[in-house]
């Protein structure tokens, strides 16, 4: 599933071509993409209205109509992008809409994707935490928060009503980075690691966005680009091969029912 870095990266490269343009036409390939609103609603509430902002939070796309927004949420494996043309023949796309001159294309192989359309934000504001990147993700934050939790720190991690966009590939190197076993209860976690963890989270997503996300299976961006951060990855998919800290061998094992990778030598209970 695309998180933080990959939605970052797919949300700018779309935003070039959707500022200031219209979404003039609807055409549903996969009738169950449109959550929460239908075709007419598309018609009523967002044809013929400017585009003002394209921008992420957490997980999910916005395009911002000012007094709407759809909402776009790729799930495992759904790409959005803006084509020249549209092929037809391709059982994969799911929805597309017409711009002036080039069409702004929903493509879903799992069909998993979902488009919603929302008056503002406070829905998803209601159930979304904080934005990792953000000024509010402070270490101050983070110590208080974790302090309060006893729970094993990857399933945090991965609870998008604490922290949004950190998913699989990203918390297990966040967690390598910082020497915590992802079974590590959050309240009993030693303070050094604590700081690099928040340190960590900040550097594996900055890092990845600046180098287009990570490419594992599926992901692109502007229709065929791939991410490069996968060049970088020092626990994920990494099984049998040795830590680049320490030279053990990375192993899988299954934390809140995710593959999970680490190194037993580094990452210790």
């Amino acid at each position: 599933m695309p998180e933080l870095p990959e939605v970052e990266t797919v949300t700018n490269s779309v935003k070039k071509h959707l500022l200031k343009n219209k979404l003039n036409k609807i055409t549903i390939k996969w009738p169950k993409v449109l959550d929460n609103f239908n075709i007419d609603d598309f018609r009523k509430i967002i044809l013929g209205k400017s585009i003002s902002n394209v921008f992420r939070r957490g997980k999910y796309i916005l395009i911002d109509f000012n007094s709407c927004l759809l909402a776009v949420h790729l799930r495992m494996t759904g790409k959005l992008y803006v084509s020249n043309q549209i092929d037809e023949s391709n059982k994969h796309i799911s929805a597309y809409f017409n711009l002036n001159n080039k069409f702004l294309v929903f493509e879903d192989t799992r069909k998993f994707g979902r488009i919603y359309l929302y008056k503002d934000l406070s829905i998803l504001n209601s159930k979304l935490g904080i934005e990792p990147l953000s000024k509010e993700f402070t270490y101050n934050w983070f110590n208080d928060c974790l302090s309060k939790k006893h729970r094993q720190i990857k399933p945090f991690l991965l609870d998008q009503t604490y922290l949004v966009g950190m998913g699989n590939i990203y918390t297990d190197e966040a967690l390598w980075a910082a020497k915590i076993h992802p079974l590590s209860k959050c309240d009993e976690i030693k303070k050094i690691n604590l700081k690099q963890l928040h340190k960590a989270i900040v550097k594996v997503l900055s890092d990845s966005i600046k180098l287009g996300g990570t490419t594992i299976r599926d992901y692109t961006y502007d229709y065929s680009y791939v991410g490069n951060y996968a060049l970088n990855l020092n626990a994920y998919g990494q099984n049998d091969k040795p830590c680049r800290r320490c030279g053990s061998k990375i192993i899988k094992l299954k934390v809140a029912q995710r593959g999970t990778y680490i190194c037993p030598n580094c990452q210790t209970l």
